[in-house]
């Protein structure tokens, strides 16, 4: 019988485990069935929270730099680097993470100190940055971080204005003339899984704005006050796909930056170097904590198995929760999902314990697709 040759894609499993403990512990369970068989893995990511894990686990360096967290506080922020590019997360920077357990912050939370992680990339020599916007805890615009590159965002009488969303309805004078000259040189994508426009029903605020602790007051403040924004700006940046990403510093990015708009996996994928790796294999197994409408939706598996389909590869998917159908998952590439839910339907327990039941999951995978003959 020929040797399977497997690539493990799979994106993290949220609040349980990482991409590279979720990788270690499918080719566990693999290898315990089908020992002979040949694993590879890439932990992968869409832009969002992990997206400098599964580049560092792909070769890249990791680099730290001490940075303003989203309340002001100082925070330590990775990155990763290799030759002239690097991959930054903006939520290392100005993540919910980094937020105080209960504590939000959405008027004035920050993304200054996205900026001075970028500006870290280019202090390492960066010419291509790969720009990951997701899981933030702010909904400024992007108005920090370019503040943090040289831009000067003043009021009426001269002054900056506060800091956050709510700074900007007194924002008269936007001057980016300061902003740092190497910005100009380097080819910045914006990679992230959200498509929004900055505000409107669509925005933002109205899309986002409560998983940061934004009441409805708050979200119409946000969405007026970024209106005006956009307007001292450009206004038609605003209108962009990933102008609402992460909180509107998608739209920073576009409309001062001269960034360009990706779908994070895509990117992600050529830069971790999946295309290889995919030619390598005969079987591809992704996945992510919950399969489900959001996940067809430009999430990493959808990513994965697009690329593996069109490969001609086979690609089966775990999940700590399935809430798709098999036409679904068949429409996007997926021939079988496995779901822990299935091993255990109690979800604190599977959480709990999703590493052990992963690897059972493999298990279950190996003796359905590499144990038969090829």
């Amino acid at each position: 019988m020929e040797t399977a040759r497997v690539l493990v894609a799979a994106d993290k499993f949220k609040g349980s485990l990482t991409a590279v403990q979720v990788a270690e512990r499918v080719t566990a369970g693999l290898r315990r069935i089908a020992p002979g068989a040949r694993v590879e893995t890439l932990p992968v990511a869409d832009g969002g929270d992990g997206t400098v894990a599964a580049a560092v686990a792909a070769g890249f360096e990791r680099r730290e730099a001490r940075v303003t967290g989203p309340l002001g506080d100082p925070v330590t922020a990775a990155y990763a680097l290799r030759d002239t590019t690097a991959v930054v997360e903006m939520a290392e920077a100005s993540g919910l993470q980094h937020l105080p357990a209960g504590v939000f912050a959405p008027l004035t939370a920050t993304t200054y100190g996205s900026g001075e992680l970028l500006a870290a990339a280019l202090d390492a020599g960066a010419r291509t940055i790969v720009f990951g916007v997701g899981g933030s805890a702010t909904t400024d615009g992007g108005g920090g971080m370019l503040a943090a590159l040289g831009a000067r965002f003043l009021d009426a009488d001269g002054k900056p204005v506060g800091p956050g969303g709510g700074g900007l309805a007194a924002l008269a004078e936007a001057d980016l003339s300061g902003l740092d000259p190497r910005l100009a040189g380097v080819d910045l994508i914006l990679a992230s899984d959200v498509d929004n426009p900055l505000t409107g029903p669509k925005g933002a605020p109205e899309v986002y704005g409560r998983q940061k602790g934004a009441t409805e007051d708050d979200i119409a403040v946000l969405d007026a006050a970024l209106a005006h924004y956009a307007s001292v700006l450009g206004p038609d940046h605003a209108r962009l796909p990933g102008a609402g990403a992460a909180g509107g510093i998608g739209y920073g990015a576009l409309v001062a930056l001269g960034a360009r708009f990706r779908p994070g996996i895509e990117v992600m994928l050529d830069v971790l170097g999946f295309a290889p790796a995919l030619a390598r294999a005969d079987l591809v197994i992704t996945g992510e904590g919950s399969l489900d409408e959001q996940t067809l939706h430009g999430k990493a598996p959808a990513g994965v198995a697009a690329a593996a389909r069109a490969a001609g590869i086979e690609v089966v998917a775990v999940c700590g929760r399935l809430a798709l159908s098999q036409e679904a998952l068949t429409g996007a590439g997926i021939s079988r999902a496995y779901a822990l839910a299935d091993l255990e339907p109690d979800p604190a327990v599977s959480m709990a314990q999703a590493g052990p039941l992963l690897e059972r999951a493999a298990e279950a995978i190996a003796h359905d697709f590499l144990t038969r003959p090829r």
